[in-house]
């Protein structure tokens, strides 16, 4: 496998560094084009610190190739090679043969101290971050002018001893294993690294012969893209991105944790729990998360129900699950949407922002929020009938009988509220104003489509036709006049959507369908890549190149797409 560095990082499991090659074309104007060893704590807003080049003996910049694997990067030039592991999640290892290399950091808020006769410590002030550059062999020069408080920049230059280098990057914090990090660096083998990535490999789902190439890209998205358990985060988490999504979203995980749960039922838990570590005692969960931070302004649509049914359909079942905590968790969820998002008291709760639905600027939102969304109530019925499901399994009858007639009660005043017609409608809380919004997002209550009204059914299958397109399904219609190319939730085909759909057009017998949107969904991934989502009429990848849970709906979309051509035969 061969990355490509302006899309894909450079990282590995449990890492919270990454090396990227940016350009402007893809990650922005604000951005200085080259190779960059980034940091990705949450707490940092400049995640680049240092820019990475090879010189020449006279400090003279060598235009170099890269090529880079899972287990090792290669920055090439006509002088020699310099190759950059990561044989633990803790540190980097840079060894150079016949070439130097240059890192530089620009910018205000940071120095340069020596620590001994090799090491240096960098302070990153601004960015609350520490990094110990430690010397085996090589010839150091330094150019980090101290103007009296900082210095203006930080230049350090690594040049051949006999022919070569070697280097050690670690973050100050981890100075306690510094003997572990040195002992380990002296016999480590990037095959050691490559082994690890194979095994993470074989845990995923199987996928047709003929996306096998596709298969390990995405299962290096989904392995580089773990940081380790540090400061807020209890568990392994799975960033939704190593290039500029580094936080976990508290909808986005329940795909990750899907696309775990065939063969990794222990790191799947751990994606699907992550988020109920942070859980209020009211029940409400945080919009997102990262090692430092629980962002709490907005909320994420209540998706884990549906999440929870397809988990203990996929895990194992000699995995051990603490069930009486999974009902405790999404009871507590369930009883907060109802209990805190009501405003109007009229028993139909709402999104107070597109944030909270996940599609942050839906045309639906248009009219000032609160928003009574009907995907939000199908949501929570559904989370109602695997609350029921789950009762019976600790022995709770009473619950279960409480939460099947909550959900048959909570769907009756959904039809009778948001029912036009046929179709269920977007409407302002309060006035109850009608949104003539042509959003995909009223759709997705088809996750209870086996509940609904055969001619409610019916009018939403022909509704979502409208808005297939060759690359899957367009989250505005096309012929909308709100409808953007590259319109974030107004337009774009977006990898949660496409699941979600193709699960309950399978579960109400749309086999057909289902497999066109699957089909056309895998086919569009493999060829553009694994980006956060795409243009619904070229395909064209948009926004951030390597997104998780577009790696992992492919993983399990594709999947099934010999299974799912039987049944649509």
């Amino acid at each position: 496998m061969n990355l490509d560095l302006t899309r894909i990082p450079f990282s590995r499991f449990g890492s919270y560094f990454s090396i990227s090659y940016i350009t402007k074309k893809i990650w922005g104007n604000n951005y200085e084009e080259g190779l960059y060893l980034r940091s990705l704590h949450g707490r940092l807003k400049k995640k680049e610190l240092f820019l990475i080049e090879t010189i020449d003996n006279r400090g003279n910049v060598i235009p170099s190739q890269i090529q880079a694997s899972p287990e090792i990067l290669l920055v090439q030039n006509d002088k020699g090679t310099a190759k950059i592991s990561m044989p633990k999640p803790e540190f980097l290892l840079i060894e150079g043969f016949g070439t130097g290399m240059r890192f530089s950091a620009k910018g205000s808020g940071h120095f340069l101290v020596p620590v001994g006769k090799n090491e240096w410590l960098f302070n990153y002030y601004d960015e609350g971050i520490q990094i110990s550059i430690l010397v085996q062999h090589g010839n150091i020069k330094i150019n980090a002018p101290w103007n009296g408080i900082k210095c203006e920049n930080v230049i350090l230059e690594v040049s051949p001893k006999y022919g070569k280098f070697r280097i050690i990057l670690f973050e100050a914090a981890e100075r306690e294993i510094i003997n572990d990090i040195l002992e380990y660096s002296k016999s480590c083998s990037p095959d050691v690294v490559k082994k690890e990535f194979e095994l993470f490999l074989q845990k995923l789902p199987s996928l047709p012969s003929e996306l096998s190439d596709h298969f390990e890209t995405a299962g290096y998205i989904l392995w580089s893209s773990f940081v380790k358990p540090n400061g807020y985060l209890k568990r392994p988490a799975m960033l939704m991105s190593k290039n500029w999504m580094t936080d976990i979203w508290s909808w986005d995980h329940c795909f990750n944790a899907l696309a775990l749960s065939y063969k990794n039922p222990e790191l799947s838990w751990d994606q699907f729990a992550l988020m109920f570590d942070f859980q209020s005692s009211s029940g409400a969960l945080p919009d997102f998360v990262n090692d430092h931070e629980s962002y709490w302004n907005f909320s994420k649509p209540p998706v884990h129900g549906w999440t929870i049914e397809k988990l203990l359909t996929n895990l194992p079942s000699n995995f051990s699950l603490e069930i009486e905590d999974i009902y405790l968790f999404l009871e507590k969820w369930t009883s907060w949407w109802l209990n805190y998002r009501d405003y109007d008291k009229d028993g139909i709760p709402q999104y107070n922002h597109g944030n909270d639905s996940g599609w942050d600027n839906s045309t639906v939102f248009l009219e000032r929020p609160p928003i009574e969304s009907p995907d939000l109530s199908a949501f929570l019925i559904k989370q109602m009938e695997v609350l029921s499901k789950l009762a019976e399994k600790i022995g709770r009858d009473d619950l279960t009988i409480k939460w099947k007639e909550d959900a048959s009660r909570f769907l009756g005043k959904l039809l009778n509220h948001s029912l036009r017609g046929c179709e269920l409608m977007p409407m302002t809380s309060g006035s109850h104003k009608v949104i003539e919004s042509m959003s995909l997002l009223p759709m997705i209550s088809i996750v209870i489509g086996d509940k609904l009204p055969g001619k409610v059914l019916g009018k939403m299958i022909q509704r979502i036709k409208k808005f297939m397109t060759p690359y899957g399904l367009s989250t505005e219609e096309p012929d909308s006049p709100f409808y953007t190319s590259d319109g974030y939730w107004r337009g774009p085909v977006w990898a949660p959507v496409v699941m979600i759909i193709v699960d309950s057009l399978e579960r109400i017998g749309q086999h057909h369908l289902a497999q066109q949107i699957s089909s056309r969904f895998v086919k569009l991934v493999a060829k553009e890549g694994f980006a956060e989502n795409f243009d619904a009429l070229n395909g064209k990848a948009l926004r951030d190149p390597a997104h998780t849970w577009t790696a992992s709906v492919f993983l399990i979309l594709a999947k099934d797409l010999d299974r799912g051509r039987e049944k649509s035969c």
